[in-house]
């Protein structure tokens, strides 16, 4: 965390840079000033990965096992990350191993230093080293992205004290020194353990048991393990159940024996985003089943008057996080519940006809709350209030119970496709019967005339019986109209308006129903077909409520 002050940067707002010493990888040494005047220097770490992060913890491990003489002050926050050293009197390490002569205790003091430093993966030439009688210092200890191997331990420290082969060590002499013949050889015979331990640490780091951190928060879980030795890697799981950034297992298992300087993998439980459901005018047990169904709990709840909103005692006015927001799973979510509306009366206007979630809004501007809705079939639009209670425009306390009943359809749709409309067998008309003809009618026979009787003349010839016609014969259809069978396909619209639709056959025959009248909602997008026998010339026509709709020529 950087600023300018006039030209000047400042480190952290307290340390102003005098100059930039080196840069390498995330780290920058600069030389600053500190508030109180004195200098200072400053390791600068661009932490923005949590690579980056881990990395800068294990470095502060390692300075508090080490208690470098040169560190003043270690800084770990958001934005901000950095070590202050101090200037360390004495005389740099690579000095004192040239000299021809070097005191034991300085070079018992260096052995110790590399062996402290092996422990938390550097090397001598890792760290500035400074001699202050024959004691051996950490001045500044150079940051690394990686703890080294102990065999590149190994090599770099032979390396670095290879000087202490030649020349030779003086050892302190005091009167009386031949009594301490003793202690010297056990001394040298320390030294030796030491030594050989130093080795047995470079070539063969030690092994500690894997502290076991399942189910802890996650940076406590890796601040345990670091202060181990262990390195940290972060990776996301989720499990029911886990609270939100804990462990829900590592890899390897707690107990189990790993050399320092190892990973050890964590998972974090991190479960996806889930929408907040809506609370509003519910009571506590009806937000409580809601919000349980999506894995999230109840939080605070704070009671207020409902007045203002015209809330009813119990029920939430409102919710935090709102409604249609993400959310994790186990979530609280906290409430605003109605002591209700004192002292005030309300009613509500004529439902009849509205929607229900017009009525419902309607009921809410009132005060009031929907507790019963009751369902009845009804020719009326579906999900249309029939009936209300209370009645309209009569006076209840605000809060008070509103039952309403709602349209439903006659006919409910098929739950799935019902595929093909099955279609009734063709109606064959029957052959009318040739009726009887009638019986001839009888002549009389002419009588002689009589003498006596008059002169016939012809006006005086009476008229004779008419004979009856005989009945017409029904028409029988022309040969030429040959029964076949046609295919029938008719797919009815999506939007079919409403009405009763029926399917009748126009053909040499006449006209006959082949399919009886049903409702719209139970035809809308559906198909109709069949093979249906006709005679000559036909034609489909599909009739709503007694007028044509459409025709179908097959």
């Amino acid at each position: 965390m950087t600023g300018q002050v006039g030209r000047m940067k400042v480190i952290d707002g307290k340390y102003e840079v005098l100059r930039e010493l080196s840069a390498g990888g995330m780290v920058t040494l600069s030389e600053v000033r500190a508030a109180e005047g004195v200098t200072r220097h400053v390791a600068w770490f661009a932490v923005s990965t949590p690579a980056d992060r881990q990395v800068f913890h294990a470095y502060r491990t390692a300075l508090r096992a080490l208690e470098p003489a040169g560190l003043t002050d270690v800084v770990a926050r958001p934005g901000a990350y950095y070590a202050v050293w101090k200037p360390v009197a004495g005389q740099p390490l690579a000095a004192t191993l040239e000299q021809k002569v070097r005191p034991q205790e300085t070079v018992d003091a260096v052995q110790a230093l590399a062996a402290r430093l092996a422990e938390q993966g550097y090397a001598l030439a890792d760290a500035e080293v400074v001699v202050e009688d024959q004691a051996a210092q950490v001045a500044y200890l150079t940051p690394l992205n990686a703890p080294r191997t102990p065999e590149d331990i190994a090599a770099r420290n032979a390396q670095t004290l290879a000087p202490l082969q030649k020349g030779r060590v003086r050892r302190r002499r005091e009167p009386g020194a031949w009594l301490t013949f003793v202690p010297g050889l056990l001394l040298l015979g320390g030294a030796a353990y030491l030594g050989s331990q130093a080795v047995s640490i470079y070539l063969n780091p030690p092994v500690r048991d894997v502290v076991s951190v399942t189910g802890q928060e996650a940076k406590v879980a890796a601040r345990a393990l670091t202060d181990a030795g262990f390195r940290v890697e972060y990776t996301q799981g989720q499990a029911g159940g886990r609270a939100i950034g804990s462990v829900i297992r590592q890899d390897p298992a707690g107990g189990t024996k790993l050399p320092v300087g190892r990973l050890v993998t964590l998972t974090v439980n991190n479960p996806p985003a889930i929408e907040v459901p809506r609370l509003e005018e519910m009571n506590l047990d009806q937000a409580r089943d809601a919000l349980k169904d999506r894995n999230m709990l109840i939080g605070k709840v704070l009671k207020v008057d409902g007045t203002l909103s015209n809330t009813a005692e119990g029920r939430v006015i409102a919710q935090l996080p709102e409604a249609g927001s993400s959310a994790q799973r186990g979530q609280a979510v906290q409430l605003l519940i109605s002591t209700g509306v004192s002292g005030k009366e309300t009613w509500l206007p004529e439902l009849t006809g509205l929607t229900y979630e017009q009525a419902r809004a309607h009921a809410r501007a009132a005060g009031l709350v929907v507790t019963s809705v009751e369902r009845q079939p009804s020719d009326k639009p579906e999900n249309s209030v029939l009936e209300q209670s209370p009645a309209p425009y009569v006076r209840v306390t605000v809060g008070s119970p509103v039952k309403l009943t709602v349209a439903s359809a006659r006919y409910s749709a098929p739950s799935r496709p019902a595929g093909d409309l099955p279609l009734p067998p063709a109606y064959v008309p029957p052959v009318p019967e040739e009726p009887a003809a009638p019986a001839e009618p009888v002549t009389p026979e002419p009588t002689e005339p009589t003498p006596d009787s008059a002169p016939v003349t012809p006006d005086s010839v009476p008229a004779l019986p008419e004979t009856p016609e005989a009945p017409a014969t029904p028409e029988i259809p022309p040969s030429d109209a040959a029964a076949r069978t046609v295919t029938f396909e008719y797919v009815f619209p999506a939007d079919l308006p409403d009405g009763n639709y029926a399917i009748l056959v126009r053909d040499a025959d006449g006209e006959r129903v082949v399919r009886s009248a049903a409702p719209a909602e139970t035809l809308a997008n559906q198909r109709a077909s069949g093979a249906i026998p006709v005679r000559g010339d036909a034609v489909f026509i599909i009739r709503r409520d007694g007028v044509d709709y459409a025709t179908v020529t097959p």
